[in-house]
């Protein structure tokens, strides 16, 4: 899924201002009376519709609020949410029926039968939708050709043999299928309330309705998501935490001073925070599976057609360097497209570590294609623009990604473009870029997560680029190669050297993360795959210091 950096710099009149709307908050977004988790956010949710978003802090918000058919555990395996149990796979691993547990129910009272599911995952492909993740779908029967508009979506692989038996047919076996159904896209609809705001359903709190651990109780644009326990929730039991408040929040400085003030219980920091915070019990970091890389748009900048340029580029940035002066928060220089911990080889090791990337950091290679590209092109000097978000931490990630291609490769000149999230992403969608910074984070437990992204016609692949060999490697890989686990292993290997030979994408880092957590929060479960956190299981344990993090004396 797109996601997004999420260092920020310190501007202290913000901080201090919020610092004191977080004193006089009352039991507001800062309240902390009972069981309440209280997150800073970097970035808003773009709607409440699962059908609508591509966005990894919106997939977030989905585990909280919603429930699929299975949900992911503290180790990314799939466990039943509105399943009862295990599906019934057919011998031929193509057709899945799934008994649905009776007492899951709607936040209005409704109850979630299996007519839920179909209406949700047609609703997905019917090409009116506008469904940017509909191809996730595509491995069910029909699917391809209802989002192409050749089929209609009652002709998809997917129906209701009673209340609570879904039936749905695959294309193929898909090993990772029950992981898949635990993601955002598939979960479902209920046809009544989103035919009652059509165009409006998802926008607001109000406007939608929930089946997961959570309600949304409110939600300000840019400023707080508010979430309540849900009473109709068919496992409430377990559902230790009253409310969770989100603070929207581009300031990582001022995330920091909230948590000093004991305003917020988990907030990311900045690479200059994390050498202050080094000795305190609330520093926690995470290397996440998600991959942030440079999109070079060949579709508008001709340069970019030149293999030579493009390796260039991709050559010309030190990595190292830029995770440990720029970041300093777990994050680690990548020259793969996978992230690694995405996926396994067939002998239990990392897929990653099989990759031989071309794409490492070499300025004299990456002088060599830069010489070799401007004979070609008859120019010596080139400028492009480099587009990222709109916060002053990917401002000095530009600025070093700037510096060390112009450092490198002398005759370019890099300006850079800040642009908030939403309009960097709707630029990538329209192709209307040089440069993009950006991400990907995986959404199942295997390389095609990533790799497929960068296939002709992906509505991801917006970078100009196009390889007939590269994208029926995929298709042998998700298709005949299913149950040759050792071949499709090495096609998806031998794929992914490919388009990183060619270079569309330049490689950066893989992401990490500096958290400053709450020693008192505990059972927060972090996902590498679908959205990052599950918070059913999560408790505040007042007992515990919040400055030691160890028990306090009685």
């Amino acid at each position: 899924m797109k996601t997004r950096k999420t260092l920020k710099l310190f501007t202290p009149i913000l901080a201090a201002a919020l610092i004191l709307s977080a004193c006089g908050s009352g039991e507001g977004v800062y309240d902390d009376k009972g069981q309440v988790f209280r997150k800073v956010i970097p970035q808003d949710m773009s709607s409440l519709d699962t059908a609508k978003v591509t966005d990894s802090v919106s997939f977030d918000k989905f585990n909280q609020v919603y429930e699929g058919l299975y949900v992911l555990d503290g180790k990314d395996r799939a466990q039943p949410g509105v399943a009862k149990g295990e599906p019934k796979i057919s011998a031929d691993g193509k057709t899945w029926t799934i008994n649905l547990r009776k007492d899951a129910k709607w936040s209005n009272g409704d109850p979630v039968t299996a007519h839920d599911f179909v209406f949700s995952w047609q609703r997905v492909l019917n090409p009116d939708t506008a469904s940017e993740y509909a191809y996730i779908m595509y491995d069910l029967k029909n699917a391809e050709e209802i989002n192409a508009g050749k089929k209609k979506p009652t002709e998809l692989g997917v129906k209701a043999l009673d209340d609570y038996t879904l039936q749905f047919e695959l294309t193929k076996p898909v090993p990772y299928y029950k992981e898949m159904l635990a993601f955002g896209t598939f979960m479902p609809q209920n046809e009544k309330v989103v035919k009652k705001y059509g165009e409006q359903y998802g926008t607001k709190a109000d406007k939608a309705v929930y089946n997961g651990p959570f309600t949304v109780k409110e939600w300000a644009v840019e400023d707080k998501i508010m979430l309540e326990k849900n009473d109709k929730y068919w496992d409430k039991d377990v559902v230790k935490l009253e409310k969770v408040n989100y603070k929207v929040l581009k300031d990582q400085q001022a995330g920091a001073s909230l948590y000093d003030t004991n305003s917020v219980d988990d907030t990311l920091i900045s690479a200059e925070q994390v050498e202050k915070y080094k000795n305190n019990p609330a520093l926690q970091k995470r290397l996440l599976a998600a991959t942030f890389f440079l999109k070079l748009n060949q579709g508008k900048v001709s340069a970019f057609k030149n293999k030579d340029m493009r390796l260039a580029l991709a050559q010309s940035v030190d990595k190292q360097a830029y995770v440990n002066s720029v970041l300093n928060n777990g994050s680690a220089p990548s020259d793969d497209f996978t992230g690694k911990g995405t996926a396994k080889a067939p002998d239990g090791s990392d897929y990653t570590n099989q990759i031989d990337s071309p794409l490492v950091y070499n300025p004299k290679k990456a002088k060599e294609h830069y010489e070799k590209a401007k004979k070609a092109l008859g120019k010596n000097s080139f400028t492009f623009t480099l587009n990222t978000d709109d916060t002053p931490a990917n401002k000095v990630s530009a600025e070093f990604v700037k510096a060390q291609i112009e450092q490198n490769l002398p005759g370019v000149t890099v300006k850079i473009k800040q642009l908030p999230f939403k309009q960097r992403i709707a630029r990538e969608h329209s192709e209307n870029y040089d440069i993009s910074f950006s991400g990907w984070g995986p959404d199942y437990p295997d390389a095609l997560t990533f790799l497929e992204i960068m296939t002709t016609g992906n509505s991801a692949n917006n970078t100009g680029w196009s390889d007939k060999t590269y994208d029926q490697m995929l298709k042998d890989a998700n298709g005949p190669l299913l149950q040759k686990l050792q071949e499709r292993n090495q096609t998806l290997v031998d794929a992914e050297e490919r388009l990183l030979s060619d270079a569309p994408i330049a490689p950066i880092y893989q992401k990490g993360e500096a958290h400053l957590t709450n020693p008192q929060v505990k059972n927060l479960q972090y996902h590498n795959i679908g959205g990052d956190t599950t918070l059913k299981y999560a408790y505040i344990d007042k007992s515990i210091d919040r400055e030691t993090g160890k028990k306090k004396e009685k």
